[in-house]
């Protein structure tokens, strides 16, 4: 059985990789009922190589999450071609290269500053890499503020504003007047696409405002973008990118974006993971800077 608008080499290759955790599975199945509108249980059972037992707990768990609607047999998308995945469905996808960037943000940031820290998955690990050290920082979003209650070295500050259902990030006039009244270091930033030629984008209108006040807070401007998001461009429009002082990637990005945001004097640095040691443990990730 194949699946419409896959090929039959893609569904093999597939078909015969069982090992599919349950977050690539989900990842997996997202994705192709997005692309195609709507698949059924079979079809579905054939892209990932799960029973189509696993297939219906999976869509059960996705309709919860507001990624796709149930029908009898099969599922359709809820999702938008160049819609936002719902957060807890993006919160465990890459989670290792979202980590490697974090780690190298926080190796950039010194203690002693003061850090505004931009709403998104991505984001969220960054604050979780600062969470020990001696710093100041607003979280933009109550996933982040969530992580960060408690550090004992940390200086928390806490913005007004609205969060967005799911994705917790605080938006509107009051967030925005809590940036504007305080001047930062360094601002952090996520974003859902990053070109040299369109800049760094958001999906949402709201937090687009929010990621160009923080912008306008910072004296530093440091974007995490995992590879996926160099070359996307969301519906909104932040900021150029000739005002991200530095951009963290991960090997795998495209090159040409790489060279592209070079040229436009933006400083890339890209991380990659170093390799498996003898005793099978992965160690930190090594900074490549291009």
């Amino acid at each position: 059985m194949f699946v419409r608008g896959l090929s039959a080499q893609d569904c093999c290759s597939v078909v015969f990789n069982g090992g599919m955790g349950s977050n690539e599975r989900h990842q997996r199945i997202t994705e192709a009922v997005r692309t195609a509108g709507r698949l059924g249980v079979g079809e579905l059972a054939a892209l990932t190589g799960a029973s189509e037992m696993t297939v219906r707990r999976d869509l059960e768990i996705l309709a919860e999450q507001g990624v796709l609607e149930r029908y009898r047999g099969g599922a359709r998308s809820l999702l938008l071609r160049g819609e936002e995945s719902p957060f807890a469905l993006r919160a465990t996808e890459g989670l290792d290269a979202k980590r490697r960037i974090a780690a190298e943000v926080a190796g950039l940031i010194a203690d002693g500053e003061s850090v505004v820290i931009d709403s998104g998955t991505t984001c969220l690990e960054v604050a979780r890499a600062l969470e020990h050290r001696r710093l100041t920082v607003m979280p933009l979003s109550l996933h982040a503020l969530n992580a960060l209650t408690g550090a004992p070295r940390l200086r928390l500050l806490v913005p007004g504003g609205e969060p967005r259902p799911g994705e917790l990030a605080l938006t509107g006039p009051l967030t925005e007047a809590s940036l504007a009244a305080l001047r930062f270091d360094t601002a952090v930033l996520g974003c859902c696409g990053l070109t040299a030629a369109d800049g760094l984008t958001a999906y949402d209108l709201a937090e687009a405002a929010t990621k160009r006040a923080a912008l306008a807070s910072a004296r530093r401007v440091i974007a995490v973008a995992p590879a996926d998001k160099l070359s996307r461009t969301g519906l909104a429009h932040v900021a150029p990118a000739a005002a991200l002082h530095t951009v963290v990637t991960e090997e795998g990005a495209p090159q040409d974006e790489i060279e592209a945001l070079t040229a436009a004097g933006v400083t890339v640095r890209t991380v990659r993971a170093s390799p498996v040691t003898p005793a099978g443990l992965t160690p930190h990730a090594v900074p490549v800077t291009s």
